[in-house]
């Protein structure tokens, strides 16, 4: 179940990572609402999940999940460049999120 919470709150953070873009600089009421609630949500989570997970590994994984969604999210939503470069980069990420989890790191 920890581990589920830590996707969830890796994929609300990349949510309200783009959220932040949608606010206008916090100046559009409801993208700003709809941001601020994810914030709270995925640091929530992150907070319960953290109680049984090393919180290296899942602050880490959290981070991956949120930087490459916000990554996906961006070409998607806003139309920003997918170029090799930053395709490669993202690979490395999930590689290195990928690499945490199977490690075996207990506390």
């Amino acid at each position: 179940m920890s581990w589920f919470l830590v996707v969830v709150s890796g994929l609300l953070e990349a949510g309200w990572a783009i959220g932040l873009k949608a606010s206008d600089g916090f100046t559009r009421p409801l993208p700003t609402v709809l941001t601020l609630l994810g914030m709270l949500a995925s640091f929530f989570m992150l907070t319960i999940a953290a109680r049984t997970l090393p919180i290296g590994t899942a602050y880490a994984v959290w981070v991956g999940i949120g930087a490459v969604g916000a990554v996906l999210l961006g070409v998607i939503v806003y139309g920003e460049a997918m170029t090799v470069g930053r395709a490669l980069s993202l690979l490395l990420v999930l590689l290195g999120i990928v690499g945490l989890k199977v490690s075996g790191a207990s506390h």
